[in-house]
């Protein structure tokens, strides 16, 4: 693995320095960049087609986890990894949702944290010590029994089209993922796409027949 480009995003400018400082080291870091704001990010990751992205989960302007559902949509080779003071596992679960690839707490020493990005850029997965292991395991068991295409599916795509089968719209979808409607219906056209179904109502009779329970809230 080489030339990987990395956004930094916190707006903490110490955290941001001195997570350069470390990858501008590694061999197989090509570029780094620094973002302060949400809107700073999505126009880093876009213009600078950066391949790496470490998001602070709380920004001035907002939500990280928003943020990346936005760049991988603009750039979905990207891998993310989340930094956060909070581990509960809701927020871990929004995180992996929205597509990223490994979450830590801002407590964790800044070396691991560039361990981490390593495993990431290399299509890894990554969660601190004790955090959201048992979503990711349960994640996991139910992917492992579903029939192709389904267990390919993304965490966030597999909670969109269980709630296509248990009869949801978008805006209720969207607002138990904690996302915008227009998210759900940009990663809905995608996802039609890769398990082969027309519409809504042809994507929900897949989810069914292929075991995809249904949302209990």
């Amino acid at each position: 693995m080489s030339s990987v480009s990395v956004l930094v995003v916190d707006d903490h400018p110490i955290v941001r320095r001195g997570l350069r400082t470390l990858l501008e080291t590694e061999t197989w870091v090509s570029a780094v960049h620094e973002a302060a704001t949400a809107a700073e990010a999505l126009r880093a990751a876009v213009e600078s087609q950066v391949d790496v992205v470490v998001m602070d989960v709380s920004l001035p302007d907002g939500d990280g986890v928003e943020v990346t559902s936005r760049i991988l949509r603009a750039r979905p080779s990207a891998r993310v990894l989340m930094l956060s003071m909070n581990g509960d596992d809701p927020l871990v679960a929004r995180s992996l949702r929205a597509g990223a690839r490994g979450y830590l707490i801002k407590e964790t020493d800044p070396t691991v944290v560039v361990d981490a990005l390593r495993t990431v850029a290399g299509d890894g997965v990554v969660l601190g010590p004790g955090i959201g292991h048992a979503l990711l395991d349960g994640l996991r068991a139910r992917t492992r029994s579903l029939p192709a295409p389904f267990d390919t599916l993304t965490p966030r795509e597999h909670d969109i089209l269980a709630g296509l089968a248990g009869g949801d719209s978008n805006v209720r979808i969207a607002r138990r993922l904690g996302v915008s409607e227009k998210t759900i219906r940009n990663q809905m056209s995608a996802l039609f796409v890769k398990i082969g179904a027309r519409d809504r109502f042809q994507a929900a009779l897949l989810a069914r027949d292929a075991g995809i329970p249904t949302p209990t809230t």
